[in-house]
Formats: structure tokens, sequence, C-alpha cells
């Protein structure tokens, strides 16, 4: 299968109606360029930010627009990073996983609207499965795949290698998949969105 080709319109409905279906908002837009003013028109002033790492969102320019500060947010992660103490740092770590608004991308939605995450320690997936009320997913339309199995496939044949090769350059000994989760329906009334861009942005 080919995992970087943005999908077709009929998978991508079929995606969005099965999201909305498990209570997870979806949207469209075609660029990166929209995707950045739609995650903006979604986060009100003086809210709490936090995102995990993700190419997708250096890619449309949010985690730029955050270190630069030119936002009306209260970003957790500057909070983290100008921290020298490391205990002060781990500490301010943990309660980020709470920030009211968690941004982020997936490695792979199947078209049943299972979306599929996998992770070195794992310091996201709290905040996807549970402890942020509002969490924001910018996701290349590349990464929808037919089902489960086709979703696993997609992280180990095609994302690990690419992450594990970026970790490398960046003078880390690799990536691991320490983590997954599959997460399949928003049963307790928090806010998650799904925005699909239509082209090929991340892994």
């Amino acid at each position: 299968m080919d995992y970087k080709t943005p999908a077709k319109m009929p998978s991508i409905r079929k995606t969005m109606e099965s999201l909305m279906a498990r209570n997870i908002n979806a949207i469209y837009v075609k660029t990166k360029e929209e995707a950045l003013e739609k995650v903006k028109s979604l986060i009100p002033d003086g809210a709490e930010v936090m995102t995990g790492s993700s190419t997708t969102l250096e890619e449309i320019g949010f985690v730029d627009l955050l270190k630069k500060g030119k936002h009306p947010w209260k970003n957790l992660k500057n909070k983290i990073t100008a921290e020298k103490d490391s205990a002060k740092q781990n500490e301010l770590r943990k309660i980020s996983v709470s920030a009211e608004y968690f941004l982020g991308s997936a490695h792979a939605i199947s078209e049943n609207g299972e979306l599929v995450f996998t992770s070195a320690s794992g310091s996201q997936i709290p905040s996807y499965a549970f402890t942020s009320q509002n969490v924001i997913w910018v996701v290349g339309t590349q990464k929808i795949v037919p089902n489960l199995t086709e979703a696993f496939k997609r992280v180990k044949e095609y994302v690990f290698p690419l992450e594990d090769e970026r970790m490398k350059k960046a003078g880390f000994p690799g990536s691991v998949m320490g983590m997954w989760l599959i997460f399949e329906r928003n049963i307790m009334g928090r806010k998650l969105s799904v925005i699909f861009v239509n082209e090929n942005l991340g892994f």
C-alpha cells in the first residue's frame, strides 16, 4: 500500500463519518496554511496549550508560532524547556498532561474511525486518552488506511523507520515503539477533533 499519497475523497469522507459516529469531530482542509488557521480558531484566548512531539505540527507552522510567542495562549512547553532544574522540569511535565488543549498527530487512522498512536516514552498518551479536556490532532490524509491491521502495518513498516532515522540524524541512538494507543471512541464528553489536511504531512 502507498503510505505517502493523500487519500481520495471517498476514503476521506468515509473516515470522517466513522470518526463522527465515535464522537470525534472531523474537519477537512486542503492546505497546511488552512490547517494552522483552523487550529488557531479552535483554541480560545488564555487557554493552556501543550503539544506532543509532532512533525506535522512543525510543518503547518504551529510549533514556530508557539516558540515566537505571538499568540494569546499559555504555552506550557515553554515553561518546561525554560526550567533548568531536572526535578522541577519533571514535575512540570506531569502537570502538562492535564493541559486544557493538547495538540499532536496520529500515525494512522482507519476508515472505520480507529486512531493509532505509538510513542517511545508515552508522554502524550495520558492527554490523548483521558487527562486533557480538549485534544486536537492534525493529520495528513496519507495516514488514512482501510482497517486496523493496515494501520499497524503502516506504523511498523513505514512510520517507525522514518522516525528512527530522524532521531539518529538528531544525534540520538534511535527510536523505539515503547507504547501503543488505539483510540476507539470518545465516551467521556471531551472535545476531540481531527483536522484532516489533504497534503502529505508528517510520517
